[in-house]
């Protein structure tokens, strides 16, 4: 019987699963959409309300929260100046749990997470242009002789 647990562990450390739960935040917040395994998306899904939750009840107390918990300054901005006003009028369920199939190798069940209403312009942040990569592969360098 499982009484008197109350997360999962994941089979990791607490050290681990304190770095993973961080960078997952921080992945989700600045992507708004994350592909994982159905475990840490049920273990991390809490943990992101709350952070939305923290968000929207602005005081300096809870900036310095939600940066201690974030170790990211750029996210827990984006927390407080866009994903809080986004939800305001919400009360819980920021994010969501699809499931998507299983992994090929060792048939794992994924899951996507994300945030319910979320910006499709988030998910492109860190992709280049394709048009400055053929550029740049049209170009030949040119060797002095």
């Amino acid at each position: 019987m499982r009484h008197k647990f109350g997360y999962k562990k994941l089979n990791r450390t607490s050290e681990h699963r304190k770095a993973l739960l961080k960078n997952m935040l921080n992945s989700l917040i600045k992507y708004e959409q994350i592909t994982t395994t159905l475990p840490k998306a049920k273990f991390l899904k809490p943990q992101a309300d709350k952070i939305i939750t923290l968000g929207k009840k602005v005081s300096l107390s809870n900036t310095k929260r939600l940066i201690s918990k974030l170790q990211d300054k750029k996210s827990a901005q984006k927390v407080i100046k866009t994903l809080s006003k986004r939800y305001e009028k919400r009360n819980g369920g920021y994010t969501r749990i699809i499931k998507a199939g299983f992994r090929y190798g060792d048939n794992a069940p994924m899951a996507v997470l994300e945030f319910v209403e979320r910006n499709f312009e988030s998910k492109k942040i860190d992709k280049k242009k394709k048009e400055t990569i053929k550029k740049n592969k049209e170009e030949p360098k040119k060797i002095p002789a």
